[in-house]
């Protein structure tokens, strides 16, 4: 069954001009600040090696809308900044907005897969075991992920209304 681009649905996109000021800091920046800040949020999970999946694999997140991607992988038992010229084992690529409606739990990442606004691109078995990863976490039981999920939440219907 072939499906047209217009029965896609699609998501609100930040206009160009809004991702200038983040385009401006060097993408190892980028790569060091995010991996920073996923190392302080998981770092019991990072201790237990239930990241060890990710060892030595490049993977890169790409805001699509933002014209930014970031490029992280597992050294020992911390996330870097990966090589950003080096081929990435796994793509992910989606708009600020799916990115948050993942983060907000309003919609379930296969659903974007099926609509085409999310795109896995590289290693299947890679994308297969951080999907059942990021499936199994327990938000509730992280104060900084519960704010981010809330966060999302609440912010959501401003930005559609926004950049819809």
């Amino acid at each position: 069954m072939k499906t047209s681009n217009s029965s896609i649905s699609s998501s609100p996109r930040l206009p160009k001009p809004f991702s200038l000021p983040l385009k401006i800091l060097p993408q190892a920046l980028h790569n060091r600040f995010l991996a920073t800040v996923i190392n302080r949020i998981l770092v019991d999970d990072l201790d237990a090696g239930e990241l060890d999946f990710l060892q030595d694999r490049s993977v890169a997140i790409e805001v699509s809308d933002l014209g930014l991607s970031y490029q992280l992988m597992l050294s020992g038992n911390r996330l870097m900044g990966a090589n950003i010229h080096a081929e990435n084992d796994l793509t992910i690529r989606a708009s600020l907005y799916d990115f948050m409606s993942m983060a907000s739990r309003q919609v379930d990442p296969d659903t974007l897969v099926f609509q085409r606004r999310l795109v896995m691109e590289g290693d299947t078995e890679l994308g297969l075991a951080l999907k059942n990863y990021l499936d199994g976490m327990d938000i509730e039981a992280s104060k900084v992920l519960s704010l981010v999920e809330s966060l999302s939440r609440k912010t959501m219907p401003v930005y559609k209304k926004l950049f819809d």
